[in-house]
């Protein structure tokens, strides 16, 4: 879905910087797998498009590389922004900390659905008051 507001674009570093080649892949923490460090629809591969697993290794800018934890991030939950983009939160396994990540295009569309319909499975928060938002 395209962005509503397409020149106001939040601050990110740019990805050669800090990886030499475009073909590079890292192994995620989650399920093994080597994940290409090419990411459709975002400039920085900051999750596993299988699992959803991350690290924490950005700080306050996507693709600063400067947070020391580099702890394991599970897929806590997912947002929308107003203009219809979807974002994965995560939360660090090792300190805690809480942080909204931009889905890409090659993301698993279940493994996202089942973050998006948790609530929903959650006994103690009756449906109507969910589908009632």
């Amino acid at each position: 879905m395209p962005r509503k507001n397409p020149g106001r674009e939040r601050p990110q570093r740019r990805k050669r910087t800090h990886h030499a080649e475009p073909g590079d892949a890292f192994r995620c923490v989650g399920c093994r797998m080597d994940v290409p460090m090419l990411a459709p629809g975002t400039a920085h591969r900051n999750h596993c498009p299988h699992c959803l697993t991350s690290l924490h290794v950005d700080h306050r800018v996507p693709g600063d590389r400067r947070a020391g934890c580099r702890g394991r991030m599970a897929a806590l939950s997912v947002t929308v922004r107003r203009d219809g983009e979807w974002l994965i939160i995560h939360c660090c396994q090792s300190c805690g900390g809480l942080s909204a990540n931009r889905i890409a295009g090659d993301d698993n569309a279940l493994a996202l659905l089942r973050i998006a319909i948790r609530p929903l499975s959650d006994s103690r928060l009756p449906v109507s008051a969910l589908l009632a938002l």
